[in-house]
């Protein structure tokens, strides 16, 4: 089922911002009314804070130069004048402190903006979100699953949470690593720190039980391998045209194929496009659908050398919340849909 996209019942409101009204066409129904809280909420609080993010802007980019010359100063007279490596090295280091010091007040105000953004849309559909939420328990879960590897070290953002159409759900950000060892002909030990996951993962509850377990993985080549499918026999899809881009495993064939409708799978590659991520994998098991995918940073406020009333900063956001939603509809209950649906009409 597709979640609705409408022209919006702006098109009959001259008053708002035609550059605003052009940023968030196509967007789902859900946000019919964004147009019109961006223009008369976000657009002034976030303009009040464009003074300070020039100023911010041009220090930052004037302490780039500066972390940027000193590192180069550091490697000619490091290698070639004093031919002491170790100076360089120090240089470059010394450089790079610079250039992420004179971030700084720049990282600030984008953090500011980001939560100016985000408030709105959380409590128009009743969520809650955690930007820094520490660790996160459900990863332990993904990785039963056999969605994500081991690791030793990991960091979490941006946790969302809340219902939508009778399905619970739970939305982060993980970046995994693992530790790895090696030693030399010396016997010197050395350590490092290897990304084996970076990502968004994402957790639906809903009111109906899968008998078996269905792991879906975007064909990955060599990568699969070390994903779990213990117990599982590869599920012929109906769909060549899918077959070609997913590896599946199942438990239960026939539950496999019911859940795995053509439909279903356009929204798993499109929801790999708006994350702009990759490599994307699922689980259906229990009651729940967990899916992990590797890309980059979401609901982020956009780069911060461009105006902060930039009414794109506000459509991409919403663009990640949309494919969120867009998967749970695949699965909700039709009825919770339409009732959803009628009530959002009301207001």
């Amino acid at each position: 089922m597709s979640t609705p996209t409408s022209k919006g019942p702006w098109d009959q409101a001259p008053e708002i911002d035609p550059l605003i009204l052009l940023a968030m066409r196509g967007l789902p129904s859900d946000f019919a009314d964004f147009p019109r809280v961006y223009q008369e909420e976000l657009r002034p609080a976030l303009q009040a804070q464009e003074a300070e993010r020039q100023v911010a802007a041009k220090n930052s980019v004037r302490w780039s130069w500066v972390g940027g010359l000193v590192a180069l100063l550091g490697a000619i007279f490091g290698l070639f004048v004093f031919r002491v490596p170790q100076l360089a090295i120090v240089a470059g280091i010394i450089g790079f402190a610079v250039h992420g010091a004179g971030r700084g007040p720049l990282n600030q105000i984008g953090k500011r903006a980001k939560k100016m953004i985000v408030d709105p849309v959380v409590a128009r559909f009743n969520m809650a979100f955690d930007p820094d939420p520490g660790v996160q328990e459900s990863i332990v879960d993904l990785r039963g699953a056999g969605l994500v590897p081991d690791w030793d070290r990991s960091a979490f953002e941006d946790r969302l949470t809340g219902e939508r159409n009778g399905v619970d759900f739970e939305f982060f950000e993980a970046h995994l690593e693992e530790r790895r060892r090696t030693t030399d002909s010396k016997g010197r030990t050395r350590t490092r720190w290897v990304t084996v996951f970076r990502g968004q993962c994402l957790r639906f509850q809903f009111h109906k039980t899968f008998h078996g377990q269905t792991l879906v993985l975007r064909d990955a080549g060599i990568l699969n391998r070390f994903l779990g499918r213990r117990g599982m026999d590869r599920v012929k899809l109906e769909s060549n045209q899918f077959e070609d881009a997913f590896e599946v495993f199942g438990t239960d064939q026939v539950e496999a194929r019911f859940l795995l409708t053509p439909d279903l799978m356009q929204r798993l590659i499109e929801l790999e496009k708006v994350f702009r991520g990759g490599r994307l994998r699922c689980s259906f098991h229990n009651n729940e659908l967990l899916i992990a995918l590797e890309g980059g940073d979401l609901f982020e406020p956009g780069s911060m050398f461009t105006p902060l009333d930039n009414p794109d900063r506000v459509r991409e956001l919403l663009d990640d919340f949309a494919a969120i939603f867009n998967v749970i509809d695949s699965f909700a209950d039709p009825e919770q849909v339409a009732r959803a649906k009628r009530e959002s009409d009301k207001d």
